[in-house]
């Protein structure tokens, strides 16, 4: 359902001869999963088994004001400590489809899958509106110099690690949560010695790559740990669920393509008892390769630990002419502030800077913008200069208290890789970017979101690819 540039990335990279795309990066083997029946990971080629081609039709529709969330059904179930146990085989022991002619031809399968794409009409339905927003601020325009620039990281040892999703991972997501093809895994600390991941778009039954293909659709779900020994992966202790063996969607989305088709986590963060996420309101995938449509860039909260979460009505940064900066965000607590990175919505911009006091987060307005060598509100967001150069995507940001030093990693289009800077303030100079893994590995990459647990060398961060449409562990050394 996602990120269908990334496949055309891989292909034309090697079709073109520049690179070989070889199976997985250099060093040692990367785990199998927890039971000895299961494979070492290898990933999928570019030519897939099947193949679903979208095809786009126009409907009107009559569109009413979005509803409001419905009360969310929550559950809990103990799994088996041995993750081996299946807790739910009559609900993910089902009997595989037969094969297709076309797969036993060893020839992908092609299914054309007929699509609505809406164009939307007010309907008429009682609109309550969204309760009053909060008094604005006038934040003063401080100055904000740049800090020295740090030399350029140099990276050894790439290894993957571990899958961390889907069939034979190490946490048997389809197993337990019904979770067979998702990715990103964006990973924040909820509370000391807990992980939280979130995830994107996520299929359960009749997934098949490349892609989020299958049924069970759920735009986002999240998962929570708390393994310290990442030697062999991250093990999930568990996830927000719906029912038995389900991971639930945990921010809703309206499902109609060019209008809200999705909602896609960006970044988490915790202050106190309360969960933060960055999201994009996405209206539709359906674009030209390297770039996608959202809505709005927005933050969510939790109140009852990541269980149930609230779209803040006004803390979001609407997409102006489909040019407007902190679509895509990662947000980082540091001292008084939390600062925001942001690009436009494709994978093909800048990246831009703002901060605002935590206890002024969902107010928009106590927002300050680095600008031209000042935190300033003048211009608003469409005014930060840019701090990375483009092009940047799916950023993930952190500050690494070992070291003393922002940390920055995204997709590089331009270098077909994911990249490391570092620099010793939010607003940089940031160093060049060195690469993690490229394309040459995975050759339909995306993603690169770091562990907040890597300290000092360690780097561990997660990675997904388009081909396989799962999440994958990896580790690095930064000398």
């Amino acid at each position: 359902m996602t990120r269908r540039w990334v496949a055309v990335l891989g292909a034309v990279v090697c079709a073109a001869g520049a690179l070989t795309c070889a199976a997985r990066p250099a060093g040692a083997a990367p785990a199998a999963g927890p039971c000895a029946t299961d494979p070492p990971p290898t990933h999928a080629g570019l030519v897939p088994k099947t193949f679903d081609v979208p095809i786009p039709y126009p409907v009107i529709t009559a569109l009413p004001p979005a509803p409001a969330e419905p009360a969310p059904v929550r559950t809990e179930l103990e799994l088996p400590p041995d993750p081996c146990t299946n807790p739910c085989p009559d609900l993910t022991d089902l009997p595989a489809p037969p094969p297709s002619p076309a797969s036993q031809l060893g020839i992908p399968e092609i299914l054309l899958s007929p699509k609505p794409f809406h164009f939307a009409i007010p309907g008429q339905s009682p609109d309550p509106g969204p309760p009053p927003p909060p008094p604005p601020v006038d934040p003063p325009t401080e100055p904000a110099p740049l800090s020295a620039v740090r030399p350029t990281p140099r990276i050894s040892g790439v290894t993957e690690v571990a899958k961390q999703t889907g069939a034979h991972s190490v946490n048997r997501t389809d197993k337990r949560w019904q979770v067979e093809g998702t990715d990103l895994g964006i990973m924040w600390e909820s509370a000391p010695g807990e992980i939280a991941t979130a995830f994107g778009d996520t299929v359960g039954r009749g997934f098949h790559p490349p892609g989020g293909m299958g049924s069970d659709w759920r735009s986002n779900v999240l998962a929570f740990s708390t393994d310290r020994d990442l030697t062999d992966g991250m093990t999930y202790d568990r996830m927000v669920t719906d029912d038995r063996c389900h991971a639930a969607e945990v921010l809703s989305s309206r499902k109609l393509d060019n209008i809200e088709v999705t909602t896609i986590p960006t970044s988490g963060f915790a202050l106190g008892v309360r969960q933060y996420l960055s999201y994009m309101s996405i209206r539709t995938w359906n674009s030209i390769p390297g770039t996608f449509f959202t809505n709005y860039g927005g933050i969510a909260y939790s109140d009852d630990h990541g269980q149930t979460w609230t779209k803040d009505p006004y803390a979001r940064w609407d997409n102006i002419f489909g040019l407007a900066n902190f679509q895509v965000s990662a947000m980082v607590p540091q001292g008084d502030y939390v600062y925001m990175f942001g690009t436009p919505n494709t994978r093909l911009g800048s990246v831009g800077l703002a901060r605002v006091p935590k206890d002024q987060l969902l107010n928009t307005t106590a927002y300050q913008y680095w600008r031209d060598g000042n935190w300033t509100p003048v211009g608003g967001f469409g005014s930060a200069s840019p701090i990375v150069d483009a092009p940047a995507g799916e950023l993930s940001v952190r500050f690494d208290t070992s070291r003393n030093v922002w940390q920055m990693s995204y997709l590089d289009t331009a270098k077909a890789a994911l990249v490391v800077r570092e620099a010793n303030s939010p607003q940089g100079i940031w160093s060049d970017g060195t690469p993690t893994v490229t394309v040459r590995e995975y050759p339909e990459l995306y993603g690169g979101f770091i562990h907040p647990w890597s300290s000092g060398s360690d780097l561990y961060f997660n990675i997904s690819t388009w081909s396989d449409y799962n999440v994958y562990l990896v580790h690095a050394t930064i000398e």
